[in-house]
């Protein structure tokens, strides 16, 4: 395990630098931030001075080396549209996409998993063709039109849920949560189900297919040749093994409903690092841009290692493969 952890590990540290490495080609390529900082009317010598003072008249590698060195201590220089630290912006617009992203996630699992078993099992039925029908629904609308659907009937037609922001907040240390206020659920479900519709359509399809391959298999005709009931068999073992590919695509797709909350969030101005990350392009804010990736990239890394670990913790086979060497 201590090796597989390790391989793991310098497998991410290599994806981190080359993410760090086109974060860095930003700075190159997007725009001057001298003559952003400074303005048109700036002379040649306060040009150079600030060029000199930042770093940038130093060759390419050196440059890409402080960048390394400051990205791997959160430090990204200040934002180029309001001079504030890049690290300090994110760090108040992280509680609000992660939570989105958490209660996003929880829905499509809890939602789409018992779906996808009864889709599976009751393939026939009418309940399980709906649930087909509005799986392809979920795949198909694009997020932004979701999200603007579910405005318009239940913000503007019937008045019930506010369609913008994220409401009451409460702080607990540097952390702001919305999840503990009735106004911050209230700002919550909308954004929150127009992000998950995608992920519990996607995980429904998933769990079905996966289910039905499962119950095809060898030792599930064993277990009901032993005589073991049907809820043993669908519950205890045919979707045990069928949420092994599960967690893969779960652990992925929580990663991109972080990154790819953008189209939500600027839907309904969700105050989260997608916005920021919105605003950021829009005023070629570099240094916002080049932090924003590379947290992605580490939170993809993270979530990665994490779901590789618990695929030894579920699929005893692996554990039986490691031990043996292979």
């Amino acid at each position: 395990m201590g090796a597989f952890i390790l391989r793991r590990l310098l497998q991410a540290i290599v994806v981190m630098v080359s993410v760090g490495f086109i974060a860095f080609l930003l700075f190159q390529y997007v725009g001057d931030p001298v003559l952003i900082l400074l303005g048109q009317d700036a002379t040649p010598d306060q040009i150079r001075q600030l060029r000199a003072d930042l770093g940038l008249d130093q060759p390419f590698f050196v440059q890409f080396w402080h960048f390394l060195l400051n990205a791997v201590q959160g430090e990204f220089g200040l934002s180029l549209r309001q001079g504030a630290k890049v690290s300090r912006l994110l760090g108040e617009r992280f509680p609000a996409t992660f939570e989105l992203a958490l209660v996003a996630a929880a829905l499509a699992l809890l939602i789409g998993i018992p779906m996808g078993v009864y889709a599976a099992l009751r393939r026939g039925s009418f309940l399980s063709q709906v649930f087909m029908t509005v799986s392809l629904l979920g795949v198909s609308l694009p997020t932004f039109l979701i999200g603007i659907l579910l405005i318009l009937i239940f913000s503007v037609w019937l008045g019930w849920l506010p369609s913008f922001g994220r409401g009451e907040t409460v702080r607990i240390g540097w952390w702001s949560s919305g999840l503990f206020t009735l106004d911050g659920w209230l700002h919550m479900i909308l954004p929150a189900l127009t992000l998950a519709i995608f992920q519990l359509t996607l995980i429904m399809r998933l769990v079905r297919a996966e289910m039905l391959e499962v119950l095809r298999t060898d030792y599930i005709k064993f277990a009901r040749a032993r005589g073991l009931t049907d809820r043993a068999i669908h519950f205890g073992h045919a979707l045990k093994n069928t949420l092994v590919p599960v967690m893969t695509i779960t652990g992925l797709q929580l990663g991109g409903l972080i990154a790819f909350a953008i189209i939500t969030e600027t839907v309904f101005q969700w105050p989260g690092m997608g916005l920021l990350f919105i605003q950021a392009v829009t005023f070629a804010d570099v240094p916002v841009m080049a932090a924003y990736l590379c947290l992605i990239a580490l939170i993809f890394v993270v979530i990665n290692l994490v779901v590789d670990l618990l695929y030894v913790v579920v699929d005893p086979r692996l554990r039986v493969a490691k031990a043996a060497g292979h």
